[in-house]
């Protein structure tokens, strides 16, 4: 904080008296009122010598003293600085600064103020007001439905911060899960974006206070579901000016979309318009100005984005060329009033393009124009019309075509954008009217319009400064009352009963007689006479009067006002619209219609009684809204950026009652919470809990508010004394009772003791959380350790059981492949012990004794066999081991014994036959079947282990195929 805010902030503190119920200095006593142009003296000299602080100021309240040179000096000084917004209060003070600001209002700042846990303690911004009213939504705080209400003048920039106020819901209550088949362009919040340049294209112009006036008045209602996300929106205008279409004010153009048509259209779509280059039309004055929103493609990309298709574009703007082409037909006085206006030789043609455009009869167009029709009983009589008349059907015609086509395009946006009432459950409602307007020549249409900036200015008085002074009283608070202007005699001047403008006006328009501006003018003065709020000059030959509103005074033109209340529509028109070949145009100029513009006659609501009516509905939904208020201040009269004309501001300062707010909003308490609310929103910082439970123990209301009353009055004891713990805070008792006080029924906080309940709230309700994910992470870690436990104890059980399976399965297999191998070698050996059983049946043979050295040697010697054997049987089985020195011939014939010879011993080949060496000191005898016993003789016939009568040699060593099919001898 700065230190002229530390300055200042003692002196308010020292205003502030029994709760802010006094203003010493301010209201007991009037301040003098300094020229702006004079030299400033006494208690003003102090607080303006010091201008290098002045801009620090981001509240007005901080200002001592508050007199309107220093609130415009303050607003001066920041605005030289570039800083546009300043808080007043409970109002938002905004000044234009004429030139795009794009870092002001970019996504970075917006995510700043939303997140921001104080956005009050950032600098002053239109986000602020935003997210205040969004966070009192997601608060549930009675009334839940918030209105976000920008006023001021033409040109002050009302349009431009409603935009801001959509962008920023639409970006921050955006839902951010978006199924990704879905199409951006389909999101509800790109299509309340996209609803705003098809309005101000369609209702918007440029005039000599704005080049960018709103000529018409919208709510917008941004419709939010539980989750506080922006599910639809829908919108509600007031008052179109059409007249504009067909008359233009001198200096001011039409709407932006014919501008836009003219400078963006196509050569293809031009010449479908019958609109070639260069031509002028007679309703476009201005047309090369240039401004901003002439940007026809924006316009287009709109309507593609809330679906209107390509066919209904063609349509709208093939009529919109229609309104232009018809502005170019002129009529010629006829001479004879028998017969009918001529239509000039140069507009026959603007009168076929029109009629083909229009897709109607270019005969019956003509008739219509020309021709009016009275009905006589059940009889028509056609009557010519003169000049006046014919020009003037024109333009009813272009007017009502416009009108009905706005009001379609209204319908359709809502039907785009708008939710089901079951999908959403509150509402931040934006509105968004014209500015108060003081022309040369002044009309129906400004009178309307500052008829609903008084109506604004009421619900400002009623709700804020008045309400609030006289709510502080009936609380029980010690306050004198800050004087303000109440501008409900002007309203009661406007709209009172019985007798008021409205009620006359609607009176003359019911006669069935030709209005008479002098006669209106008498009657005026006879009835409304004794309002100070009303006067004439008599010495002005053109009938007006004169109404002093809040904003200053306004001279009305009483000419042509009676017929514009009446705003009348010739049947025949409507009939004619009705047989267009446009699906269009007959849509929207449905059979409903035109009962309702046909049947009723000279009884139907006039345009006064019908916007009356329209602003009393939206009175009702401000009133059942929790308003925030922006006050838009234009700080020149010709849109200089960064221009500041002090008598323009001072002037704008005094109509919207800043000063006197300023002075509330210092000495008071702008928030005010019933007893009950309180309680419930609070009463965890004393661990209150019985507050549900009051409307069971107390039994009359009254022994109910003492009780609650009595437990505000703990908390905020328990409030008191946790923050005079805090020696940081310096929080005392006098500081206590400056920042709230306890009424009968409710508690008045200024808007520090509203964040400090929200700083402990905030910090009891983070503790809680902390103590409910302790206990959750517990939980779940006790949870997953039993998981864990559970699935090591499974896992153990299911691997057993697999390995005792495994083990089983291993036993089985081994069981299987032991009996199976024993029942083969039991086969064999009994078919080898049967082989050599018979054996023992052979006549042995002498065989003679060895050689000495030979037996020593252990070698055998082969005498009786001197030829080589020759071996025919299969198995070989054969394995020649410690023979002594023999050689031995074997011849074995076909292909598989030759395979199986070789593949049993390993044998030096020779060509067709085989000759086996053996070592006796390497090899030994094995047989396939059986070991043989001892000395073994075997028949050559019957066994292939010929000669088999010693030992085989325990060392052998056979590998190979061999070793599979004999088995070693031990």
């Amino acid at each position: 904080m700065s230190s002229a805010e530390d300055r200042v902030r003692p002196n308010v503190g020292a205003r502030l008296r029994n709760g802010g119920g006094t203003v010493e200095g301010l209201v007991h006593k009037d301040c003098p009122y300094l020229s702006l142009n004079n030299s400033l003296e006494g208690e003003l000299h102090a607080f303006l010598t010091d201008d290098d602080q002045l801009h620090t100021y981001d509240d007005l309240t901080k200002v001592n003293p508050v007199t309107p040179t220093t609130v415009l000096k303050c607003l001066q000084a920041r605005y030289s600085v570039k800083v546009f917004y300043t808080h007043a209060g409970c109002t938002l003070v905004a000044l234009n600064p004429f030139q795009p600001i794009p870092d002001l209002y970019s996504l970075e700042v917006m995510k700043e103020y939303h997140c921001a846990p104080q956005p009050q303690e950032f600098k002053p911004h239109i986000f602020i007001v935003a997210e205040e009213a969004y966070r009192n939504v997601q608060g549930q705080l009675e009334p839940v439905n918030q209105s976000l209400v920008v006023s001021g003048e033409s040109g002050a920039g009302k349009t431009w911060t409603s935009r801001c106020l959509m962008k920023y819901y639409a970006t921050v209550a955006a839902s951010s899960s978006v199924e990704k088949s879905q199409d951006t362009v389909e999101r509800i919040e790109k299509r309340v974006l996209d609803s705003n340049p098809i309005m101000e294209a369609f209702g918007n112009a440029c005039t000599l206070r704005n080049n960018n006036s709103s000529r018409f008045g919208k709510y917008i209602q941004l419709q939010l579901d539980r989750c506080q996300l922006l599910v639809g929106a829908s919108v509600q205008t007031y008052l179109l000016e059409k007249t504009r279409v067909a008359c233009q004010p001198a200096n001011e153009r039409n709407f932006h979309i014919f501008y836009q048509m003219m400078k963006g259209a196509t050569d293809e779509q031009r010449k479908e318009w019958k609109m070639p280059h260069g031509q002028r039309f007679v309703w476009l004055p201005k047309a090369e100005k240039h401004v901003e929103e002439d940007c026809f493609q924006e316009t287009i990309e709109a309507m593609v984005h809330l679906g209107i298709n390509k066919e209904r574009q063609r349509q709208i703007f093939r009529i919109l060329a229609g309104l232009l082409q018809l502005g170019n037909v002129s009529f010629s006085s006829s001479t004879d009033d028998s017969q009918p206006c001529d239509i000039k030789e140069q507009s026959k043609d603007f009168l076929q393009r029109a009629a083909e455009l229009l897709r109607v009869s270019a005969e019956e167009l003509q008739m219509c124009l020309r021709v009016r029709t009275l009905k006589a009983g059940k009889q028509s009589v056609l009557k010519p019309c003169c000049q006046a008349e014919c020009s003037m059907r024109r333009d009813c015609l272009a007017k009502v075509i416009y009108a009905h086509l706005f009001e379609w395009l209204v319908t359709f946006i809502n039907n785009s954008i708008c939710s089901d009432q079951s999908t959403w459950s509150n509402f931040i409602g934006v509105l968004d009217v014209y500015g108060f307007e003081c022309f040369q020549i002044n009309n129906l249409e400004q009178l309307c319009i500052n008829y609903a900036n008084e109506k604004l200015q009421q619900h400002f008085v009623a709700h804020y400064l008045r309400a609030q002074q006289e709510e502080y009283v009936s609380e029980g608070l010690q306050w004198s009352f800050v004087k303000y202007q109440d501008n409900q005699s002007c309203l009661d001047l406007i709209e009172g009963s019985p007798v008021s403008v409205f009620s006359l006006l609607n009176e003359a328009s019911r006669l069935n007689r030709a209005s008479d501006a002098k006669t209106f003018r008498v009657r005026l003065e006879k009835e409304l006479c004794d309002n100070v709020n009303i006067s004439w000059d008599k010495f002005n030959k053109v009938p007006h009067f004169t109404v002093a509103h809040y904003a200053g005074k306004v001279d009305y033109q009483i000419q042509g006002i009676v017929e514009k209340n009446k705003d009348p529509v010739p049947p025949e028109l409507i009939s004619l619209l009705q047989q267009s070949d446009d699906s269009l145009l007959h849509q929207i100029f449905t059979d409903k219609e035109t009962d309702s513009l046909t049947t009723k006659g000279l009884s139907k609501v006039t345009v006064v009684s019908k916007f009356k009516n329209s602003l009393e509905s939206l009175m009702k939904i401000l009133h059942a809204t929790t308003p925030h208020y922006t006050r838009c201040i234009k700080p020149n009269p010709d849109c200089k950026p960064l221009t500041f004309e002090k008598e323009e501001v001072i002037m704008q300062l005094e109509a919207c009652g800043i000063v006197e707010t300023i002075h509330i909003s210092a000495a008071g308490f702008p928030i005010r919470i019933p007893f009950r609310g309180f309680t419930q929103r609070y009463g965890l910082i004393a661990k209150y809990s019985r507050f549900k439970s009051v409307s069971h123990c107390v039994d009359s209301e009254a022994d109910s508010s003492d009780f609650l009353q009595q437990e505000v009055e703990k908390l905020l004891e328990v409030v008191s004394q946790h923050q005079a713990a805090d020696a940081s805070c310096g929080f005392d008792s006098e500081k206590r009772n400056s920042w709230v006080h306890c009424g009968r029924t409710k508690v008045f906080l200024t808007q520090s003791m509203l964040g400090l309940l929200e700083d402990q709230r905030k910090k009891i309700l983070s503790r809680c959380a902390f103590s409910i994910q302790c206990c959750w992470l517990r939980y779940q870690r006790r949870r997953r350790q039993v998981r864990l436990t559970s699935a090591t104890l499974i896992q153990a059980a299911v691997r057993s059981w697999l390995v005792r399976k495994q083990v089983q399965r291993w036993n089985r297999a081994a069981a299987v492949i032991q009996n199976s191998w024993k029942k083969w070698r039991d086969l064999l050996k009994a078919l080898a012990e049967v082989e050599l059983d018979d054996a023992k049946d052979l006549v042995e043979e002498d065989v003679p004794v060895l050689n000495p050295v030979i037996r020593e040697r252990g070698s055998v010697q082969l005498s009786t066999i001197q030829e080589p054997v020759t071996v025919r049987g299969w198995p070989m089985g054969l394995a020649l081991a410690s023979a002594p020195s023999i050689t031995v011939s074997l011849t074995a014939t076909g292909f598989q014994k030759m395979m199986s010879v070789m593949a049993s011993l390993n044998l030096p080949s020779r060509r067709r036959g085989y000759k086996v060496e053996t070592n006796q000191y390497t090899q030994g005898l094995a047989s396939i079947r059986a070991q043989p016993k001892g000395s073994i003789k075997l028949h050559y016939q019957r066994s292939p282990l010929l000669y088999a009568d010693r030992q085989p040699d325990m060392k052998s060593d056979v590998t190979g195929f061999n070793e599979i099919l004999l088995e070693k001898t031990l």
